[in-house]
């Protein structure tokens, strides 16, 4: 198993090595781009952004480098969320984790402009998020979370928000949607912690609860606080699973699904589409990107959930899927229009009524099934970036 594992983290951080962290913008009307994507560096000799322009077709194309101001880390951050835009698209977040703080960007059409850099709380600061006019960073030295208030571009700290962690060798730090909690995975000790986020943008003391499988590592939300959970070593013989749980109001986390397994290796990153309909995890070690609809199983040509018990797998190189048809054919069966949503696309619900409301399995509490934009650009994954 220390074997498995240790091969895991090294999957986990070259694939981190060449990104330090991925985030979709809004579109810019001046460009007429769909949206915007970046990235970062992470190198130690200076940390910069990546911004790339995307088109409708999701096709990414180069516009511009901005250096942060702060220095990387030069290694793998093994995080999900070293990047991370706010909800109205206006602001730009950034960790360096090789200078122990974190950069401010204002957003205009396709050009970043940086107005704040601070001291993280911390020191290796690996992921941030942000809801409203508040930012909260997760330092790995220090195994600590620390706040922020985003006051035009200017990151102010919050006085009593630096909080140390129960568990070890965290991996994510994310706002549920409600805005009234913080999540983090910790990869070492396979558990979860949450917070409650009180008056003034105070986070409260965290909460630890146990993943449900091995290695928690990137996750994402779904709709009214669905955690959606990817687990790098959560399945037998070093593959992967993932998990569902539900959030509730007072931070409780309740196991939905139990590791679903992956069929794959190395399931670091987790994306849920902004429509709650599918979810995709990013396969380090077996290069390929995962797609599961919210029961668990893959879904048809149709996008209803088919026999199988795990998802679908698409590999890099324009190999062939495990099973022969493509998520793009579905558009023959429902109502599919390109709809910006976060930077990526998301198809309109197909009006037939759900019949699998209420049945149990990955992410049973969504009132429709689990997520998409469109893959090619909302994933963290190596396909995408080597």
């Amino acid at each position: 198993m220390a074997r498995i594992l240790t091969r895991i983290l090294a999957y986990a951080t070259l694939a981190t090595l060449i990104f330090g962290g991925i985030a979709t913008g809004p579109a810019a009307a001046a460009s007429g781009s769909a949206g915007n994507v970046y990235t970062e560096t992470n190198a130690a000799s200076g940390n910069a952004i990546l911004a790339y322009a995307r088109s409708a077709s999701g096709a990414l194309s180069w516009s511009g480098t901005y250096p942060t101001g702060g220095l990387g880390s030069g290694s793998g951050l093994g995080s999900q969320g070293a990047v991370t835009v706010s909800d109205n698209g206006a602001w730009l977040y950034a960790v360096n984790a090789g200078s122990n703080d974190v950069s401010a960007f204002a957003i205009d059409g396709d050009v970043l402009t940086l107005t704040d850099r601070v001291a993280s709380g911390g020191t290796q600061p690996i992921s941030v998020t942000a809801n409203g006019g508040l930012v909260y960073v997760l330092n790995a030295g220090t195994r600590t979370i620390s706040g922020f208030s985003s006051v035009n571009g200017a990151l102010i700290p919050v006085t009593g928000s630096t909080h140390t962690l129960l568990g070890s060798a965290p991996a994510q730090i994310q706002f549920a949607p409600s805005g009234n909690a913080l999540v983090v995975t910790d990869k070492g000790t396979s558990t979860l912690e949450t917070f409650i986020v009180g008056a003034g943008g105070v986070a409260g003391a965290p909460t630890s609860y146990p993943s449900a499988g091995s290695t928690p590592f990137g996750f994402a939300f779904g709709l009214r606080d669905e955690l959606f959970v990817s687990e790098a070593a959560g399945a037998p013989a070093g593959l992967s699973a993932a998990s569902s749980y539900q959030l509730a109001a007072n931070g409780t986390l309740t196991t939905v699904t139990a590791s679903a397994p992956t069929t794959q290796a190395a399931a670091c990153w987790l994306v849920v589409t902004g429509n709650g309909r599918y979810a995709f995890t990013a396969n380090a070690a077996s290069d390929s990107i995962q797609l599961r609809d919210r029961s668990g199983r893959e879904p048809d040509a149709r996008g209803r959930a088919g026999r199988a018990q795990h998802g679908r797998a698409y590999h890099r190189h324009g190999s062939q899927p495990q099973q022969p048809v493509p998520v793009h054919r579905r558009r023959r069966h429902e109502d599919h229009q390109r709809i910006p949503r976060h930077g990526g696309w998301t198809p309109h619900a197909d009006r037939r009524r759900d019949h699998s409301r209420g049945r149990g399995g990955f992410g049973r509490a969504l009132g429709q099934h689990v997520a998409a934009r469109s893959p090619a650009v909302t994933r963290p994954a190596a396909s995408t970036l080597r």
